[in-house]
């Protein structure tokens, strides 16, 4: 038998065996899905199911279908729209200033010094604080009597020392990205070094030797290799901004120009126990975020399968 004649025979077989392989794998993953489609189907279809009906506040279990009339009034409100232009606003400043500060502690940690696995050690602290406790500090720190900010302030004669940073508009909102950076910026470092350290040192040496800077190094080598690693990154901390709760309603409570679409709908659901037009909030807000997954993984998606390829 030629050659050409085994590969032929050769190729029904493999195929076989990939579509077995596939079976295998569809097989090994299915019980976890199914547990997970009932765990977060069960949740989102009672949601749904609220929000189409109407409850009475004074007689519990008391409601009526009332269709889409909660998702009507929601998309004709102008807190609603406020609190999608909040959140959007959050997320879009946080998740860049995390991206930078990010990249930064990144190319420290992965810097070879002595003392290196102190820095990493104590770059990730923040990030395992846990949100609320986060906000808590925050909270004291930026308090206008006794906080360290103003403290300081005070002690350098400076311009602001009286500021009620929690208390105004714009201020609030800087306040809550400022806590929110400090505490995820590290979670971002940790993805970026986890991209940096599968760069091969090869290739570095390579450009040192034809003479490029290290300007030119990053610019050429290290940010086209991590660019995987960036958009990974980005997606995990995008989708974690847009459900911000845990800053605002301990920060302010959504004063100020601060309430986010999820501690809107809380506090619709929860504080003025409208159970049906709370839970069409929730249900939009997961929509929200479904949607803005959706385009990342086509648009992102796309791109690492393209440098994938290329490599």
């Amino acid at each position: 038998m030629s050659a050409a004649q085994a590969t032929v025979a050769a190729r029904p077989r493999r195929r076989r065996s990939e579509i077995s392989e596939r079976r295998l794998a569809a097989y090994l993953v299915s019980p976890s899905l199914i547990v997970i489609a009932l765990v977060a189907a069960y949740p989102i279809g009672y949601a749904i199911w609220l929000s189409l009906n109407q409850y009475s506040v004074i007689h519990p279990g008391l409601s009526r279908w009332v269709g889409l009339d909660n998702y009507r009034d929601a998309l004709t409100s102008a807190d609603f729209w406020s609190a999608v232009k909040t959140t959007f606003i959050f997320t879009a400043i946080s998740v860049t200033l995390e991206l930078v500060l990010g990249l930064i502690m990144a190319l420290l940690m992965h810097s070879a010094f002595r003392g290196r696995a102190v820095l990493r050690a104590v770059v990730l602290v923040p990030w395992a604080v846990l949100t609320v406790g986060v906000a808590m500090m925050w909270k004291t720190i930026f308090d206008p009597d006794l906080g360290f900010i103003n403290q300081v302030f005070q002690a350098l004669h400076l311009p602001g020392a009286h500021t009620v940073w929690l208390g105004q508009s714009g201020w609030a909102m800087a306040a809550m990205i400022f806590a929110d950076v400090w505490k995820t910026a590290p979670f971002m470092a940790l993805l970026l070094l986890a991209g940096l350290q599968v760069i091969p040192d090869d290739v570095y040496e390579a450009a040192k030797v034809d003479g490029a800077t290290a300007w030119q190094r990053f610019v050429s080598i290290t940010l086209p290799l991590l660019r995987p690693a960036i958009l990974v990154a980005l997606i995990f901390r995008t989708l974690d901004a847009l459900r911000i709760f845990d800053l605002p309603y301990v920060l302010t409570q959504g004063a100020n120009g601060t309430t986010t679409l999820s501690l809107y709908a809380y506090q619709q659901l929860t504080a003025n126990r409208l159970i049906g037009p709370g839970s069409a909030l929730a249900v939009l807000t997961f929509i929200i975020v479904m949607a803005v997954s959706f385009l990342y993984i086509r648009l992102v998606g796309g791109n690492i399968r393209a440098l994938a390829d290329e490599k």
